[in-house]
């Protein structure tokens, strides 16, 4: 008995020695998802080598609702974390790529629902990947989608037009802050709105067509810069002014091929508008099959953020909402201290009494479309960095802030089309602090306020018989 002793021991020892060998292959592949799902901080800054995801929980009221449990995965990572009531919670993800948040929905609050409960985000360095989520007091069939614009550090507004996620983003409910925010970031859109619509009210004023397809001629400044950065690996500011370029020999070349040649067989208005439709369809899907159909990015990197007056913006905001002053400085300069400026507002006033003075209108005309397609594409360039992301139908949503404006302001009236566009884009930036006003609905504000124009003053803020731009 006491010989088996020895043997028992060492048969033991030996056990223990196999299992421990068998599960020390186990423990080391546990490892990394025991440390992914260990307690992380939830304040991540991005920098040049980190990427950032957060998680932002919202209720009806765009009040942040705390308590609500948030698992983060993807890329062999998952973290779980907690909202709070001070604003998004973010973590450091070890990669590039899409993740998912995904909310526990044993957590919400009793009787809110999500919409939905899981969302996709990509992630990059430099930027936080936002997810956020909108509960209401009924169910929503929960499918997973990403969030548009989920940059920060972008200045992303919704893509949807192009479009909100970022450190320009404001939530939280109402306060001065916040109104006073949403007042800077409507002063970026109205600048640069003004630098579009201003193409739209000259080519009016000379013509008396109202051209459908301006919105894409916005749309071309970012997606020739897009292609000259991304696709033909030209430095940006090459790329910029390849891309301005091109958008203004489009405008002459449009009304080399087309415009003219209508004009002088006396196409009525009606025929043209309905050309301009067309135009617009035409390069809607030829825009779409350059880019593809979903949202771009102009740069890869993302700029820092710049805090003016209390107002933060990305560096590329602020650096867009200068060049649009300027440019717009120009073109009131040029309508009123050039003889090609004055013969415009000549030709607008009264084409036939322009002619009589000596005054060729198709070459004022000429000259109409080519800076106009020029401004346009400059602002979509302007807009493409400053929002962050584009897509192939940016410009057509932007198409209804840019007739609402015109129409505001006064149609065929460049200066009209300024004044406009500054209240169209404060108003629309505006509107979502409106209690009950989804973010989503926040362009509908232009669309009442263009109905409204045209019952109570039909011809606008400035329109009228003596017109000065």
């Amino acid at each position: 008995m006491t010989a088996d002793r020895p043997n028992l021991a060492t048969a033991a020892r030996r056990l223990v020695a196999t299992l421990a060998a068998a599960a020390f292959p186990a423990l080391l592949a546990a490892a990394p998802a025991m440390a992914a799902t260990a307690p992380v901080a939830t304040d991540c800054t991005p920098d040049a080598s980190t990427a950032c995801v957060a998680a932002i929980v919202m209720d009806e009221d765009n009040n942040f609702v705390p308590d609500v449990g948030v698992t983060i995965s993807g890329a062999e990572f998952e973290a779980l974390v907690t909202t709070t009531q001070e604003g998004p919670v973010s973590v450091e993800v070890p990669e590039v790529g899409t993740y998912t948040i995904t909310l526990d929905e044993a957590t919400l609050p009793e009787g809110l629902f999500p919409d939905p409960a899981e969302r996709e985000v990509t992630a990059q360095r430099g930027s936080t990947a936002r997810g956020a989520f909108r509960l209401g007091d009924q169910p929503v069939s929960s499918t997973p989608s990403a969030e548009p614009g989920a940059s920060e550090g972008t200045g992303a507004e919704t893509p949807a037009a192009g479009e909100e996620g970022s450190e320009e983003a404001t939530g939280g409910g109402f306060s001065l802050a916040n109104v006073w925010q949403k007042f800077g970031l409507g002063i970026r859109l109205g600048l640069l709105l003004a630098l579009a619509s201003v193409g739209i009210s000259l080519i009016y004023g000379t013509t008396g067509l109202s051209t459908f397809a301006h919105g894409e001629q916005f749309t071309l400044g970012a997606v020739f810069t897009f292609m000259g950065v991304n696709m033909w690996g030209l430095p940006f500011w090459a790329a910029a002014l390849f891309a301005l370029a091109l958008c203004t020999a489009s405008g002459f070349v449009q009304d080399v091929v087309m415009w003219k040649p209508l004009r002088q067989r006396g196409t009525p208005l009606t025929q043209l508008m309905i050309i301009t439709i067309g135009l617009s369809l035409t390069l809607q899907y030829t825009i779409q099959l350059m880019i593809g159909n979903g949202s771009e990015r102009i740069l890869s990197s993302n700029p820092t953020s710049m805090t003016i007056a209390g107002i933060t913006l990305s560096s590329w905001s602020w650096a867009s909402m200068g060049v649009a002053v300027i440019a717009i400085l120009f073109i009131g300069w040029f309508l009123t201290r050039t003889r090609i400026g004055r013969a415009t507002r000549a030709v607008s006033d009264n084409p036939a009494l322009a002619s009589a003075t000596g005054i060729n209108p198709d070459k004022i005309v000429r000259i109409v479309w080519t800076m106009s397609t020029g401004f346009a594409g400059l602002a979509g360039l302007m807009y493409g960095l400053s929002v962050g992301t584009f897509g192939w139908n940016t410009g057509m949503q932007m198409l209804l802030l840019m007739f609402a404006a015109v129409t505001l302001g006064g149609l065929g009236t460049a200066f009209g089309a300024l004044a406009g566009s500054m209240v169209i884009g404060v108003v629309v930036e505006m509107s979502p602090l409106i209690p009950g006003m989804p973010n989503d609905l926040r362009y509908a504000t232009a669309l009442a306020i263009l109905i409204l124009v045209l019952l109570l003053r039909p011809q606008g803020l400035l329109g009228r018989r003596e017109r000065i731009g």
